[in-house]
């Protein structure tokens, strides 16, 4: 059984662990609620983007024309990961490089895949056997959609310029703090909206300029709406998913504090009731 000073050592280690992973557990829930309601206040905002153009698209006739619609054929893919830039969120990036690498196996077998990550835990990992031709960590410390266009403008210009024939956007949804759903949503091309299941009959209203005009103007907009929208589900789900980690590590580390103290008190009164039967035996042999 360990000595007592190692025992006393160990607890202060643990109780010292257990101060701060209940200190990030609060920063991380102060966060989370931030991140939480900008998301929820910004998806109704995006779907009715997103409806908008569709219903649009609909209603014109043949194909919309855009660049952002064109489809080739599928040599050369982009996929964007989205991760965070601090660790100690569970398995929150490691899930994105898994998802990363399932898309390589399973879908872009044989093909060029490249990434933009957009965070720096799943960068330091895919740089190591991908390639990398971009990494943005400072987005997350002023997650702006000012900001976010421009990086969602660079994506639309590697599409439109052929550089890649296909975007894919691989992040975590934020359904509530305990679960994140792995998304990977494509960017470009536009599918042919005409042809989507989402897509309704259009109401009857008074365009101005053009629908055509419209849809062309839209199209960029809603580009970046979902960039933004994919930026902060990954926010959220960040914090969310650092919250729980940090209340899995705070409860094991009290329920291994108070093993430790257990096993303290247990050696203290063995050492206690080892004092007792030395005093007590000497005492017999002096009397002897």
């Amino acid at each position: 059984m360990a000595n007592l000073k190692e025992i006393r050592t160990r607890i202060a280690s643990v109780s010292s662990t257990m101060q701060i992973t209940s200190a990030m557990k609060m920063v991380s829930a102060a966060k989370l609620k931030k991140a939480q309601d900008a998301i929820t206040t910004l998806r109704p905002y995006a779907d009715k983007q997103t409806e908008l153009l569709q219903n649009l698209s609909a209603s014109l006739d043949g194909d919309i024309g855009s660049d952002y619609t064109t489809q080739r054929e599928v040599n050369k893919v982009l996929l964007v990961a989205i991760s965070s830039n601090r660790g100690l969120a569970g398995a929150f990036n490691s899930n994105i490089v898994k998802a990363c690498n399932t898309l390589i196996e399973e879908s872009y077998k044989g093909k060029q895949v490249d990434f933009i990550t957009l965070g720096k835990k799943a960068n330091d990992i895919l740089i190591k056997d991908h390639t990398v031709i971009e990494n943005n960590i400072e987005i997350f410390d002023d997650l702006t959609f000012e900001n976010n266009a421009i990086i969602a403008q660079n994506l639309m210009d590697l599409f439109t310029e052929g550089t890649y024939d296909k975007i894919v956007l691989v992040y975590n949804k934020f359904k509530n703090a305990a679960t994140q759903i792995i998304m990977t949503e494509p960017f470009l091309p536009l599918e042919s909206v005409s042809d989507s299941e989402a897509s309704t009959t259009a109401s009857d209203y008074i365009f101005e300029p053009s629908k055509a005009k419209i849809v062309e103007e839209l199209i960029p907009k809603s580009l970046k709406m979902q960039l933004y929208k994919a930026l902060r589900d990954s926010s959220a789900s960040e914090h969310g998913a650092r919250m729980t980690a940090m209340h899995k590590a705070t409860d094991n580390a009290t329920e291994l504090r108070d093993e430790l103290n257990l096993q303290y008190n247990k050696a203290r009164q063995a050492s206690i009731t080892n004092e007792i039967l030395e005093i007590v035996g000497g005492a017999e042999a002096l009397a002897g």
